[in-house]
């Protein structure tokens, strides 16, 4: 008997190449799970798990209460943005105002943000948590109003080791250290392994609270040649852990922000061994890991490290509920000396939000939001290329991320996506200048796009407007 794994991927490539080859055009209705399953004697789950791989390519799409039909993206051969190519040295350009101005746009409620990564409300199961924060309040000694052990709520660390399985970890409660949202877990490892005027590397583009949080620190960012697709090149790794003084590496392994590229896990493995053998520590950013479109949750670094170097944070800001401000790194090697940082920077969490979020994940129901959310993720993601590829100027190109959040749309040269930006806000729509992602002159002409609010007609019009601003540009 066949393995099940491999008759849905078997199935999923077959429908893949009869796309590709022809005999199934763009709008093409494609039999429905029943069908299939009477046709070929597949089981239901087998059926269900092949539409879903093929939809997560971008391939086929769902259309509510009618079935799954060709997307017009299948026929598309999308350019792919630019890799980076930064100067190998130390810059730092200024950069605040721009961001002040990207984050100031939270407040105001009748803007379109596009330039925000984190799920819309309407995504998020809100009902589930409040019932969640009662029973907490109900549970805790003296209702959450008392300080938690320095390393976090004991709860919660048990569920975050057990969930760790789905990345092929094998940690245990005493491996976690918890924290109030995944940026303080990287604060904390900075303020652990550096001091003023050390330097570190990063992808590039990077997210701009890394390079905001490095110069706060007094911390020099040497930024380093990244693919949209496959991440941060390990050529480029290798030659700058050789030749430089540097006391730590801080990546996004998974759909990173702002390109949503994302580490083979070849690359992943020789990162890890290059960062041994230089002893250099990796700080890894997977808060986007669990929000994966294919079949399986990828791996990260940390799958791969046997010494201890890697340093792994995480959250449920961009998946559950980003106000919870629950965090949390597996420090690896370097435990004792986080867990002095934090005491000396936090001392304690929130403890009632981070009994609910353990709470949570016990139950099993962080489980199925995942399921519904990272659907809901995936057609967004089509629904943007689609309409990106459809209104914007001929020669835009755009990613094609495997999961996360974000698009990265690179534009003709001759626009300046911060021009752009102020141009889009007086149409009520805010996005996320390029610029904002390099201590470096790079990405004048590129775009972050967030693709965590839910599907309307409004949002279609809003990218549309977007297109047409870039045309008349």
């Amino acid at each position: 008997m066949k393995n099940s794994n491999y008759l849905y991927l078997q199935f999923a490539d077959r429908i893949e190449k009869q796309i590709k080859s022809g005999v199934l055009n763009v709008g093409d209705k494609l039999p429905s799970i029943r069908e299939v399953c009477a046709e070929t004697g597949y089981s239901m789950s087998t059926v269900s798990k092949a539409y879903y791989e093929v939809e997560s390519r971008s391939l086929i799409e769902a259309r509510p209460q009618s079935g799954y039909y060709v997307s017009n993206i299948s026929a598309r051969i999308i350019p792919e943005p630019s890799a980076s190519t930064p100067i190998l040295t130390i810059e730092n350009i200024e950069r605040e105002d721009l961001v002040d101005l990207v984050y100031g746009d939270m407040r105001k409620k009748d803007i379109t943000m596009l330039s925000l990564g984190f799920p819309s409300n309407e995504l998020l199961p809100i009902a589930k948590l409040n019932k969640g924060m009662v029973q907490a309040m109900r549970q805790l000694q003296n209702s959450g109003t008392s300080y938690e052990e320095i390393e976090g709520n004991s709860n919660l660390r048990k569920e975050i080791a057990r969930w760790s399985f789905t990345w092929g970890g094998s940690l245990t409660e005493d491996d976690i250290i918890t924290t109030p949202g995944c940026i303080s877990a990287i604060s904390d490892c900075l303020l652990t392994l550096t001091k003023p005027g050390d330097t570190i590397i990063t992808e590039s583009p990077v997210y701009f609270g890394i390079l905001q949080l490095a110069r706060s620190l007094g911390l020099y960012v040497m930024e380093l040649p990244t693919n949209m697709t496959t991440g941060i090149e390990l050529e480029a790794v290798k030659k700058t852990l050789s030749s430089n003084k540097v006391k730590a590496c801080v990546l996004m392994s998974n759909f990173s922000n702002p390109s949503g590229s994302m580490l083979p896990n070849e690359h992943k493995k020789e990162i890890v061994r290059l960062m041994d053998f230089y002893n250099v520590p990796l700080i890894e950013d997977d808060i986007h890991g669990d929000l994966y479109f294919g079949t399986s949750r990828p791996t990260n670094c940390k799958t791969y490290d046997e010494s201890g170097i890697v340093l792994c944070c995480s959250s449920v800001s961009k998946t559950l509920a980003p106000g919870y401000r629950v965090g949390w790194v597996s420090p690896g090697k370097f435990k004792k000396e986080i867990l002095r940082t934090k005491l000396y920077h936090t001392i304690s969490n929130t403890t009632i939000t981070h009994e609910v979020v353990g709470d949570f994940l016990k139950n099993g129901r962080y489980e199925n939001h995942l399921r519904k959310i990272r659907q809901i993720l995936n057609r967004n993601c089509t629904n943007y290329i689609n309409t990106v590829l459809e209104s914007f100027p001929a020669g835009t190109k755009v990613s094609q991320p495997q999961g996360g959040f974000f698009l990265w749309v690179e534009l003709d040269k001759k626009i300046d996506t911060a021009t752009f930006y102020h141009l889009a806000l007086k149409h009520n729509i805010s996005i996320a200048p390029g610029r904002i992602f390099s201590f470096q002159n790079q990405f004048s002409n590129c775009m972050r796009l967030s693709f965590g609010l839910p599907w309307s007609n409004e949002l279609r019009i809003a990218i549309q407007t977007l297109g047409r601003l870039a045309k008349q540009l």
